[in-house]
């Protein structure tokens, strides 16, 4: 009997509590979404939300020269601010360093 309480009990900690958190705290960003926030769907598709309808779970989200409209449900997360790309280097440059990492 006192195995099976500890099965359970494990079952419980390692799976379902963390599900649940998951869950309240995907809940929570879809209920902090506003106008102009950059989102991914589920589908994959990166956009602005540009209208959200208050009485429905429905966005609006402008994908460029296109807007779509789509459930709040189906949106994935928001996107991650990231920080511009470093230029590439220069084609001189790459062949100077191949250059001296094969003499070495």
């Amino acid at each position: 009997m006192g195995l099976i309480l500890v099965l359970v009990m494990m079952f419980y900690f390692l799976l379902i509590r963390p599900q649940q958190k998951r869950f309240n705290e995907h809940k929570l960003m879809l209920d902090a979404l506003k106008k102009g926030d950059k989102i991914v769907t589920s589908g994959g598709l990166v956009g602005t939300i540009s209208k959200i309808k208050a009485g429905d779970d429905e966005v609006e989200i402008d994908l460029g020269e296109v807007k779509v409209m789509a459930l709040r449900s189906s949106i994935q997360a928001k996107a991650e601010k990231t920080a511009p790309a470093k230029p590439a280097l220069k084609e001189e440059t790459v062949k100077k360093e191949t250059k001296k990492a094969v003499k070495k």
